[in-house]
């Protein structure tokens, strides 16, 4: 039996152009994304191999012929099963970026995308000429009209209205306790602290949130944390600096959950940004 290659690459960049875009290249011969979200729009264009990615509470799998979609904070993992090999091109659409495409298309906020997985070739092909183009020296102007082109194919051909609600009283629950956790994320916060700031018992608040968000309370902070320690890093703080100021107990664990969520270490998507 043949041995199997067991090397990743990955490269990881911000591009110059547009604040708030990034993006990823990775060529994975092992490697599974756990559960975990994103608070951006995630993009990705499978060139070769594939996987199975879990993504709204859906299980399906991508491949070339398949454009993946993540709505921010989608909750999503990947495996790659018994694929040999998962090479690929991610675009990660941030805040910064989400509101001046929104301007670029001329509405209000950009729209959720209905479905995760797109089989869309024209679309596909567009996004894997932007993505050569931005790590390329294509003049701004080229650039500007490939991302206009293809974000606005995106969401005029699968873009929906936003996503209802989930009941008032517990979007309100979940919103408040959002907004405590992004303030107090580099305290030592406990499940119990939460609770009770909301009036719930420990397990109310763990049912409210995998109902809500797909992921228990704890789950979210960890993203939060990792969004946070990306900040940090952007504004070239050293990595256990930027572990413990995100609330993470170390920079071991910061290494843990950013490689296991985003396929990439906590110094690779520094040097990207000193690269950059």
């Amino acid at each position: 039996m043949a041995r199997r290659h067991t090397g990743n690459h990955t490269s990881y960049w911000h591009s110059r152009r547009i604040p708030g875009l990034s993006l990823l290249r990775a060529d994975f011969r092992h490697h599974d994304y756990g559960p975990h979200t994103h608070d951006a729009f995630v993009i990705a264009a499978t060139e070769a191999g594939g996987a199975e990615i879990r993504n709204r509470s859906m299980v399906q799998k991508v491949g070339p012929a398949t454009l993946f979609v993540s709505n921010p904070d989608d909750r999503q993992s990947a495996r790659m099963g018994d694929c040999e090999r998962w090479r690929y091109r991610a675009f990660y659409l941030a805040r910064p970026a989400i509101d001046d495409l929104a301007r670029r298309l001329g509405v209000g906020t950009l729209p959720c995308v209905r479905e995760s997985m797109l089989d869309d070739g024209d679309l596909i092909g567009r996004f894997d000429r932007l993505h050569r183009t931005l790590e390329s020296d294509a003049d701004d102007m080229f650039a500007d009209e490939l991302v206009a082109d293809a974000f606005g194919w995106l969401f005029e051909r699968h873009g929906d209205t936003p996503r209802g609600k989930v009941p008032a009283g517990a979007d309100a629950i979940v919103k408040r306790l959002i907004a405590l956790m992004r303030e107090r994320h580099a305290e030592n916060l406990s499940l119990d602290d939460l609770a009770s700031s909301a009036g719930l018992t420990s397990f109310q608040l763990i049912g409210l949130f995998k109902r809500t968000v797909g992921l228990t309370p704890h789950a979210f902070l960890v993203q939060i944390r990792l969004n946070a320690a990306c900040r940090l890093l952007r504004r070239s703080h050293s990595l256990a600096d930027s572990a413990l100021a995100a609330g993470f107990c170390d920079q071991a664990a910061l290494n843990k959950h950013f490689r296991r969520c985003y396929g990439i270490t906590p110094l690779q998507f520094a040097q990207a940004m000193r690269a950059g």
